[in-house]
């Protein structure tokens, strides 16, 4: 059973036709390279706020997609609290041209997994990455 705490989060991993990941430096807490990822608004699904936060931080439009996993991370703090309830997705299909959203990231980019441990990531992207098996813990 999850927590009722904290904040709800989504966070989505794109992926090229090389299977380089999509990330993003962040200028805000939490710092370091992450996917693109957000709050979600009181009354939205985490579905809708997924491609939401995507089209705000990449002006990519998901068209398909899956739910990886969903899990209460207790440890996971941003400059609005502690704690979060995470939903995290997998783009099946999308489509546009990635613009980079000048509020919110010093540097956007594709990024092969086996280069992410060479990048300063997001506690949080750590944790899912090696929970996944995309890097190595």
């Amino acid at each position: 059973m999850l927590k009722e705490k904290g904040h709800k989060s989504v966070g989505v991993i794109i992926r090229n036709q090389k299977g380089a990941i999509l990330m993003m430096e962040r200028i805000f807490e939490p710092f370091g390279w992450a996917c693109p990822a957000g709050h979600i608004d009181k009354g939205e699904s985490p579905e809708d706020a997924m491609i939401r936060e995507t089209k705000e931080e990449t002006n990519l439009d998901i068209k398909e997609y899956k739910l990886l996993l969903h899990e209460y991370v207790e440890w996971n703090n941003c400059r609005s609290g502690a704690g979060h309830d995470w939903f995290l997705f997998e783009a099946l299909s999308w489509c546009g041209n990635i613009e980079k959203a000048v509020e919110e990231a010093r540097e956007i980019k594709w990024i092969a997994p086996a280069d992410l441990k060479k990048y300063q990531l997001e506690e949080v992207w750590k944790h899912w990455f090696e929970k996944l098996g995309v890097i190595k813990k």
